[in-house]
């Protein structure tokens, strides 16, 4: 696993070639067996190909042109209601002050860490996107309003290889029993 951790990087370059329906039920496998809080499993994905919607998911995540070279999204959604069942109108965005919010986006987060990873061992590219805002998205995927969108996830194979991102070092983020 430690491979796919070090080869693992954002990749804003793709080369255009296509990636194949198994390959990306196998990263949706990856991401489905993920952990959770109370195994409440909150995470839905919406595959997306068609490049109308491609192209207003782009416009709608602050214009990134760059996303056109993947040939799949995938759009990761946090749903409210495995931990909040009963209530009726729940509405969702980046202000909600939910408890029950934070933890449905944390318990996604880690699915989609899955994906990211699983893709970097298949020799697959991904770039998690996030510049937007729910009342832009929610219309253009059809997601209700009690539910949040945590990423959009661009897949593709990568058009060059870059140098990774400097990272700190472990000394400068690691505590022992206390702050």
């Amino acid at each position: 696993m430690i491979k796919a951790i070090v080869d693992r990087k954002s990749c804003r370059k793709y080369n255009g070639a296509p990636v194949d329906d198994a390959a990306v039920m196998q990263l949706l496998e990856a991401a489905r067996l993920a952990p959770s809080g109370s195994n409440t499993q909150p995470w839905h994905f919406i595959i997306i190909r068609n490049e109308e919607t491609k192209d207003a998911i782009i416009k709608a995540d602050s214009n990134q042109q760059w996303m056109k070279g993947a040939d799949v999204f995938i759009a990761c959604v946090a749903d409210i209601r495995c931990r909040l069942k009963d209530e009726t109108d729940i509405f969702i965005d980046e202000s909600c002050g939910r408890f029950e919010t934070k933890q449905i986006i944390r318990d996604t987060a880690c699915a989609i860490q899955n994906i990211m990873l699983e893709a970097a061992e298949m020799g697959l590219a991904t770039c998690w996107t996030g510049a937007y805002k729910q009342a832009d998205m929610r219309p253009i995927l059809g997601v209700p309003n009690d539910k949040f969108i945590v990423g959009v996830i661009t897949i593709g194979h990568m058009a060059e290889d870059r140098a990774h991102t400097p990272r700190k070092p472990l000394a400068d983020m690691v505590r022992y029993e206390k702050w």
